[in-house]
């Protein structure tokens, strides 16, 4: 909608006007500032019912752009024909556009670049960039904005998830305890009547506290990495290691307890509907020899699995199972462990939640 097209479409045949019309469009274009004709163009934008993204900018852009706006006045067909071609020649002509700023960078290349490098980079973006504050904020880790929702007035806290993006406010707001969340949730109620200025203080706040913590070495806290190493093992050494970590450190045990995720976990933390999903991703035959194993091992998750697909399949996979049994007991595991790794890979991908373990 922002091409050729609202040019040709302001232009109409002169006999179509009155000579006072006339004499007004063969008038030369106003003089706008760079500014002017942005607004403009936002404006014009705006009478189309489209969105021009305004929210990626800058509170201080922001208002430039609005007092800008406040200066057209009356916008004369010339002018406004000369602006709109001025922005399509430049889009014309666009063939790529560069992430802007070292924060953008960081997350286009962060995938193909080691964690070193992305350490050293996202603590140079953070401490030069001098883009707006929410902008840094919300470009940094869940498990780094996590803490400030601990820590900090439930106010704070409030307008903090209010400037987030839904997706990552509401994957914050379900990872606090339960009544944390309802305080901050109702706090977001209270942010009707606070001025920009003192948000942007906020925020200003909010990202040197961030400057003054070190960046982990380790994304993953010391339960989720000691639970991950003692998901992939052996239920027997598994058990040995956890009374070996008892004897030292009850409650850390406790918490690992708490992270370890097996298969015997399926029934109580897996929701049955991403049981179809969780099945794709492992291939046929090693579905086939965990439910031939878990049929003995560990009937009420076999169940579960078989419960939750399609009757013809699960009726399928029950017979080819009860043939391939008995498994030995070391192969058994193994296949139960894939099913327990996709599930875990698919968690960390977004693509399904589990049930949070009971104390």
């Amino acid at each position: 909608m922002c091409g050729n097209g609202w040019v040709m479409g302001l232009e109409r045949d002169r006999g179509d006007y009155s000579d006072a019309e006339a004499a007004r469009l063969v008038m030369p274009p106003r003089r706008l500032n760079p500014r002017q004709k942005a607004a403009v163009i936002v404006r014009l934008l705006l009478s189309q019912q489209v969105s021009p993204g305004l929210d990626r900018l800058s509170p201080a852009m922001q208002a430039d752009l609005a007092r800008a706006m406040s200066t057209l006045g009356q916008i004369d067909r010339a002018t406004l024909a000369q602006v709109v071609g001025e922005f399509t020649a430049r889009l014309d002509g666009m063939a790529m556009a560069g992430p802007n700023g070292l924060q953008a960078a960081l997350t286009l290349l962060e995938p193909h670049i080691s964690p070193i490098a992305r350490d050293g980079l996202r603590a140079e973006a953070e401490a030069g960039d001098p883009a707006d504050p929410w902008t840094r904020l919300a470009g940094m880790e869940p498990e780094r904005l996590r803490p400030l929702l601990l820590t900090e007035s439930a106010e704070v806290a409030g307008i903090l998830l209010s400037k987030l993006g839904v997706a990552k406010a509401a994957a914050l707001l379900s990872d606090l305890p339960e009544d944390r969340a309802q305080v901050i949730a109702h706090a977001v109620s209270l942010t009707a009547t606070v001025t920009p200025h003192m948000v942007e203080r906020i925020g200003e706040q909010l990202v040197d506290q961030m400057r003054e913590l070190p960046e982990p070495a380790f994304r993953a806290s010391p339960v989720d990495r000691v639970g991950a190493i003692l998901n992939s093992v052996g239920a027997s050494l598994r058990d040995t290691l956890l009374a070996g970590l008892e004897a030292r450190d009850m409650n850390f045990a406790g918490d690992v307890r708490r992270a370890i995720f097996t298969f015997e976990h399926i029934p109580k933390r897996v929701e049955p509907s991403d049981v179809p999903r969780i099945l794709r991703r492992v291939e046929p035959d090693a579905v086939t020899r965990a439910l031939a194993a878990a049929l003995a091992a560990a009937p009420l998750a076999a169940e579960f699995l078989l419960e939750n697909m399609s009757k013809r399949l699960a009726d399928q996979m029950r017979d080819e199972a009860e043939t391939l049994a008995p498994l030995r007991a070391e192969e058994g595991e193994v296949a139960m462990a894939e099913i327990v790794t996709a599930i875990r890979a698919l968690e960390e991908e977004g693509e399904i939640r589990l049930i949070a373990p009971e104390d």
